[in-house]
């Protein structure tokens, strides 16, 4: 499988990346925390690890660990403006529930 992106969630990580002046991707992973047990972890990576894993979709490099990516893998990053909130948003097939206020799942 792989990790992709929608159109939205491309542009706006190429905006940020253009605006940062540096980078190579945006890294996605997961961390222990919440109610539901996991979180997810977004940030921008300067350098590729060993042992990361790299997906490309619309121009942008999606940068995983192999072990976020067990619980990640098949995740579609989308970006979206609600109102006055705007925000990335994760559809991840594997997410089994998740908390009351979205910033936590369990697989």
């Amino acid at each position: 499988m792989a990790i992709t992106l929608t159109d939205a969630a491309a542009e706006r990580v190429k905006d940020f990346l253009q605006q940062r002046g540096k980078g190579v991707g945006l890294r996605l992973g997961v961390r222990t925390s919440g109610c539901s047990g996991m979180a997810y972890v977004l940030e921008f990576a300067d350098e590729l690890g060993d042992s990361d894993v790299v997906f490309e979709d619309h121009g942008v490099k999606v940068i995983v660990d192999p072990k976020s990516l067990v619980y990640i893998d098949g995740t579609e990053l989308d970006f979206a403006k609600e109102g006055l909130n705007e925000g990335f948003k994760f559809n991840n097939p594997n997410v089994k529930d998740e908390c009351g206020c979205g910033e936590s799942f369990n697989v």
